[in-house]
């Protein structure tokens, strides 16, 4: 799954690739967001941890999963 952080006074948006659910990310947002100097850390599928603080935060763009064509398909 992709999900997009934007980090704020940062031009480019961070891009991780992480094997967590939509769910879980989303779980792992809201504690760090209640928290009262929380940190949202997510691992990305070479375990690496990003870790950002939430005041930092953009905005975190949860993507789909969404199964990837194999071969060389193309249209005609």
């Amino acid at each position: 799954m992709e999900i997009k952080i934007g980090v704020r006074s940062v031009h480019r948006e961070l891009i991780v690739e992480t094997d967590w659910t939509a769910e879980r990310v989303e779980e792992e947002l809201r504690s760090a967001l209640a928290a009262e100097r929380g940190v949202f850390a997510i691992s990305d599928v070479r375990g690496r941890r990003i870790v950002i603080p939430v005041e930092s935060l953009g905005f975190v763009e949860i993507g789909e999963d969404e199964p990837r064509p194999a071969g060389f398909g193309g249209t005609l």
